[in-house]
């Protein structure tokens, strides 16, 4: 019994092993889908990256099942795991330019008034925080607005281009936009981004920096009188943050330009030099400010911003003297333009205008300003308004101002923007009064 027993042995194990071989066998020529893991991979195998096409098993003589079915699939058909992991995206419809030879708009703001409740609480100097400035709360109903009525934002230096005509002289033309089909084109500046002394305890904030991000911040003192950092109370961060949100409501990503005095240095920091101070201290401290400002200048132009001249003392040109006008102009040059780069942009002061008036005029001062590089010269107005002059090459322009006396008395005029009513802020003072 012993020794049959031992002879059925080698055979019963044999057996097993050629069934375990046939076993084997069909798995690995099986057609059977792995299962799917969450992310649409099989279960036990490295991702498909949407670059590496999943094979089908089309050179298979056997058309694959699909398991979950049952229902036959054809070769050209993809497995369901190819769905998931292999398939394309639609693509991003393609944005039709259309050229645009019409009206520019050009509506300008000073610095929002961050906290209202700080600014209209009494502080010295109301009445003129009333008059020139909007608060962010109506900065940000107003780009809203804007974006609403199919406005898209464009760059200045697009508009307008130098060139040579027939007689080989330099003149300036206007040249034709392309734009998203229905946008309508409108330049945005921004006065006096400089942060100003008085200004810092009246309810703005202090400076621009960069972030740990990255990105551009501001800092400043809140109701509380603490020193924060943020994005929500400044016209650059404002807007960055809206074009993100609405990247349709910029051409290239652009912002704004930035128009600079530098009579208490730029953008918050103190570049300016002093005559009446020469000591080393203020010189080194003068240097570590304008290295600062550099990097905040490189990416707020990094980020579709752009900048302008808005004279060093933010004098009245129609009435300085040429040798006053000169004077200030160097300066700019040497302690804002050294810093920002060269600019063919001019934003006039109280929107005064060079020599009495550039409109029928191209005096000596104004050919001074053309001689350092300008080329576009900017005033205030109440409805768009450009004109190319024809004996110097150079654009004379104004611009529409977004501010407290528009809102309070101009509402019909800039309906095409926004409705002050929708906008006006219930912090401003009552008693300065409204048309509407």
């Amino acid at each position: 019994m012993a020794s049959s027993k031992g002879r059925k042995l080698p055979r019963l194990i044999i057996t097993i092993l050629i069934c375990l071989v046939l076993i084997i066998g069909a798995s690995s020529c099986g057609t059977d889908i792995a299962p799917q893991d969450s992310s649409g991979s099989s279960s036990g195998s490295p991702p498909v990256s949407d670059t590496d096409p999943i094979e089908t098993g089309s050179s298979s003589p056997e058309v694959p099942s699909d398991t979950d079915t049952g229902n036959e699939v054809s070769p050209e058909t993809p497995m369901e795991s190819e769905t998931e992991t292999a398939q394309s995206p639609d693509p991003t419809p393609e944005i039709k330019l259309v050229p645009y030879d019409g009206v520019v708009e050009h509506l300008f703001f000073h610095e929002v008034i961050a906290f209202p409740e700080i600014t209209f609480g009494g502080v010295e100097g109301q009445r003129g925080y009333d008059n020139y400035m909007v608060t962010v709360s109506e900065y940000t109903k107003i780009l809203h607005s804007m974006h609403a009525k199919g406005f898209i934002l464009v760059n200045l230096n697009d508009v307008w281009s130098e060139y040579t005509n027939e007689n080989g002289v330099r003149r300036m033309k206007k040249n034709t936009l392309m734009l998203p089909e229905g946008k309508k084109p409108l330049v945005l500046s921004f006065d006096d981004i400089n942060f100003y002394d008085y200004m810092i305890n009246d309810g703005f904030m202090e400076k621009l920096i960069i972030g740990d991000d990255g990105e551009i911040w501001a800092t400043g003192f809140d109701v509380s009188g603490k020193h924060i950092t943020t994005q929500d109370y400044t016209v650059v961060t404002v807007l960055d943050k809206f074009v993100k949100e609405h990247p349709d409501f910029s051409l290239n990503g652009v912002k704004g330009c930035i128009a600079l005095t530098g009579y208490q240095g730029i953008l918050g920091y103190r570049t300016q030099a002093d005559k009446n101070n020469t000591s080393e201290e203020f010189r080194l401290n003068r240097m570590q400010e304008a290295a600062r400002v550099r990097p905040v200048i490189q990416k707020l132009k990094d980020t579709g911003w752009y900048f302008a001249s808005h004279s060093y003392g933010h004098i009245d040109l129609n009435n300085a003297s040429f040798n006053g006008m000169k004077n200030d102009a160097d300066r700019w040059m040497d302690e804002v333009g050294s810093l920002i780069g060269p600019t063919t942009l001019f934003i006039y002061p109280f929107g005064s205008r060079l020599d009495g008036g550039d409109v029928n005029k191209t005096g000596p001062a104004f050919e001074y300003y053309h001689e350092l590089g300008f080329r576009v010269f900017a005033s205030v107005g109440y409805e768009p308004y450009s004109k190319i002059k024809s004996d110097i090459c150079a654009v004379i322009c104004d611009r529409m101002h977004s501010d407290g006396m528009t809102l309070r008395n101009e509402r019909e005029r800039y309906m095409k923007f926004y409705d002050a009513a929708e906008v006006f802020d219930p912090y401003r003072p009552a008693q300065y009064g409204k048309s509407w």
